[in-house]
């Protein structure tokens, strides 16, 4: 799981082009949407863009993507779960 989250980390920053943004400044229980990196509704559609092609892992609705971008944490709960590209 440790591995997924850096790896996640990475991934946020180059997929949101987050300028400014290191690993570190990411907490993995800060609110993820609507916090500190200032990821909106439209960020949030390219991270499930992500998640489909680098996982395999989908968010078919609002409600469930409301909980799994929660936090860092959540999210990578949700694809270390549901991702056969995860390693356990």
């Amino acid at each position: 799981m440790e591995q997924l989250i850096k790896e996640l980390k990475l991934k946020i920053i180059d997929t949101l082009n987050l300028e400014g943004v290191t690993p570190d400044d990411i907490d993995m229980d800060a609110q993820l949407v609507g916090g500190d990196l200032g990821i909106d509704s439209i960020d949030v559609l390219e991270l499930v863009l992500m998640m489909e092609k680098d996982y395999a892992v989908v968010v078919k609705d609002r409600e469930l993507g409301a909980k799994v971008f929660v936090s860092l944490r959540t999210l990578a709960e949700y694809i270390y779960e549901k991702s056969p590209e995860v390693s356990r």
